[in-house]
């Protein structure tokens, strides 16, 4: 009774892998999200460091 089987007929292969890409796309904007503000404070927090020592 799992319904994210494909085998069981509830849902086809088509459906399943567009869950899948738009999952895909959904953590790798996200994960570059995470590095850009992490670039960003980082190095703000460096200029920062640099400028009042």
């Amino acid at each position: 009774m799992n319904s994210t089987d494909p085998s069981t007929g509830s849902g086809t292969a088509e459906d399943l892998s567009l869950y899948t890409e738009r999952r895909q796309r959904r953590i790798r904007i996200t994960a570059w999200v995470v590095i850009v503000a992490l670039i960003l404070v980082g190095g703000g927090s460096t200029v920062l460091a640099v400028l009042f020592g």
